[in-house]
């Protein structure tokens, strides 16, 4: 069978579901645009949703690490208080978005055509919605998840965190106490093969972020004159063997679940023996004969990488200057720290300087753990017929601040989406939106996957 479960709608789902499409669109409505260095504020977004909790008798605690940053935080008694408690976060702000290159105003939290519209429609204020409508939906119908569930909504994700979950870390640990493992963005989406199977990857890891300075200094001079020590050569010539680099294969234990999975869920036949194989011929071959949505999944997590992103020199034509500078944007996997600080120091050369702007650390989380259990068995009891699949994910979350904590992350906000939706092309783009029909999905999963996860 390959139809989506039908379940009935008693008018207790049909209110969830709806609180849960009005609760995205009302916070696509809050502008909590994050331009970074500070400026954002997401109080307006936190006050809403503590409103929401508190009508619901939960007692949130509204928290601003600085005037505007806020952020909110709730626990949910579990009916089983000798098992852990689980951690749910959302971020409440946003990259910003240019109107004029908008469909629909890019805050007007508009539904059209059965998709609701706006910037965090899919990052990620659809999962603070569903987040906010099942805690309410609990509260309504006197039922307790097994576990504590904690309920965080977090300022600053899309900049350093400094403002969010790193300063809840620091500062409020206590309210995160028996939190053993944690869910947020990122994962239980649908990614649509070809073939016609649907996929839905949940992340079991995230790369390492490494944002790079490098200076190069050199002798200033006329442009018109022979300069051995130019600043501007020196860097380009660094940023060129960055960018040009190959890294080698650096295979973990979450992308090899992946892999593993991929090729049972697509039918594509895989070699085991190339999974341990450094060069990684086996695997790019592997990779490159699965459907491009499948393949996508992994591509980018098969290597440590480093993208040259800015540079940045001189004030006049004619002028040599003394120092130029770069930014690169590095990503590490597990275990790779050391081999990315060697390759970087050896790229650079004796020129080139290099210094850390922003470093997190990398990820991975078990994929047989009754957390990742819980999420697959909540996937396939609304879509059968689907295939789970662990995923590491290229980039990185509020889960790297948690993990601190000693919280194990995940990444798990499930959604329904229909063939040929560019979820991943919507994250940080130009009409952003995310349907209807999806969100339904999505909160019906959620809360069956809070409620039962044990």
């Amino acid at each position: 069978m390959t139809e989506t479960v039908r379940e009935a709608q008693p008018a207790a789902d049909a209110l969830l579901c709806e609180e849960a499409v009005r609760f995205t669109s009302e916070l696509i409505r809050i502008d909590t645009s994050n331009r970074g260095g500070g400026d954002c504020r997401e109080r307006p977004a936190a006050e809403y949703v503590a409103a929401l909790l508190d009508e619901a008798g939960l007692r949130p605690r509204l928290l601003e690490s600085a005037p505007g940053r806020a952020n909110v935080v709730a626990r949910i008694e579990g009916s089983e208080p000798q098992l852990p408690a689980l951690l749910v976060h959302g971020h409440l702000d946003v990259v910003p978005a240019e109107a004029a290159d908008w469909t629909v105003p890019p805050f007007s939290g508009e539904i059209r055509d059965g998709e609701v519209w706006g910037r965090g429609a899919i990052d990620m204020k659809d999962m603070d919605a569903m987040m906010v409508a099942v805690a309410r939906a609990w509260a309504r119908d006197g039922r307790r998840p097994r576990r504590d569930v904690v309920l965080a909504f977090t300022a600053d994700e899309e900049d350093s965190a400094a403002a969010g979950s790193a300063w809840l870390a620091e500062h409020h640990r206590d309210l995160f106490e028996g939190c053993t493992e944690g869910v947020s963005e990122s994962g239980g989406y649908t990614v649509h093969t070809a073939a016609g199977q649907r996929i839905y990857p949940v992340a079991a890891g995230e790369r390492g972020t490494a944002w790079l300075r490098l200076t190069a200094d050199g002798r200033a001079g006329h442009g018109s004159k022979p300069n051995a020590s130019n600043a501007v050569t020196r860097l380009c010539a660094a940023m060129a063997a960055i960018g040009a680099h190959r890294w080698p294969l650096r295979m973990t234990p979450t992308v090899r679940a992946a892999l593993t999975a991929l090729a049972e869920a697509t039918g594509t036949p895989l070699d085991p023996a190339c999974l341990d194989d450094p060069a990684g011929t086996g695997v790019d071959d592997f990779v490159a004969r699965l459907d491009p949505a499948a393949a996508a999944l992994v591509a980018g997590t098969l290597r440590n990488s480093a993208n040259p992103t800015m540079l940045q020199a001189g004030y006049k034509v004619n002028v040599i200057p003394g120092s130029a500078t770069g930014a690169v944007d590095g990503r590490v996997l597990p275990g790779g720290e050391e081999e990315f600080t060697a390759t970087l120091d050896r790229l650079t050369g004796p020129d080139v300087t290099w210094e850390y702007q922003h470093r997190e650390i990398p990820l991975q989380a078990p994929v047989d753990s009754p957390v990742f259990t819980a999420m697959r068995d909540a996937l396939l009891a609304h879509d059968l017929g689907a295939h789970v699949v662990p995923y590491s994910m290229s980039g990185g979350t509020d889960a790297k601040q948690f993990s601190r904590l000693g919280i194990t992350g995940y990444g798990f906000s499930p959604l329904r989406l229909p063939p040929g939706f560019d979820y991943h092309g919507l994250y940080h783009g130009v009409d952003e939106r995310v349907p209807v029909q999806g969100l339904h999905f999505g909160v019906r999963v959620l809360d069956r996957f809070l409620s039962t996860v044990g």
